[in-house]
């Protein structure tokens, strides 16, 4: 994938009321996340949630590790350019190393991380203007389909800490 250089013109906008809305929800959600995360056991943290096969400490890091290739490919979108060669083999490919090279994750170590990559996703939305997030391109994970900037990060950015949430919750529901 290549990396998204930010326009001049995104550098110095002001952010809009969709954009500052978007980033207010991402950054709920991955509160909404630590809160929920930040008071467990030591057991509870290495658990395993169900149908997913990872622990809740490396699915909390996972949430926190790919923000900026989210943001990556929104600004991309943003820019016009098609998402190409992005496929659900390679995000399950993907998933699957995180989970390997992570298992060890401590709960700070995560929590850290999704404190300030979750800071950076905002922040880097909040440049976007109501121009940007109406851009659309092809995006080869939903089958080259002309998708908005503003769909792209609705559907992973801005979900995947509420997405992760849910489950946590369902797994703790059983166990605490």
């Amino acid at each position: 994938m290549t990396t998204h250089t930010h326009s001049p013109k995104r550098e110095t906008a002001h952010w809009t009321t969709r954009a500052g809305a978007l980033a207010d929800r991402l950054e709920r959600g991955a509160r909404a996340l630590a809160d929920l995360v930040r008071p467990l056991s030591d057991a509870q943290w290495q658990s395993y949630l169900p149908g997913d096969g990872r622990t809740i400490g490396v699915v909390v890091h996972h949430v926190a590790s790919v923000y900026p290739l989210e943001i990556e490919l929104a600004l991309k979108l943003a820019g016009g350019q098609a998402i190409t060669g992005v496929t659900m083999v390679d995000v399950d490919a993907m998933n699957a190393r995180h989970a390997a090279e992570h298992s060890a994750v401590t709960k700070a170590a995560a929590l850290d991380l999704l404190e300030r990559n979750s800071a950076k996703a905002a922040a880097s939305i909040r440049t976007l203007s109501d121009e940007d997030l109406a851009q659309a391109a092809p995006v080869s994970l939903y089958a080259d389909a002309p998708l908005t900037c503003q769909f792209l990060l609705e559907d992973h950015a801005v979900r995947h800490s509420y997405h992760h949430l849910a489950g946590i919750t369902r797994r703790l529901q059983g166990i605490r």
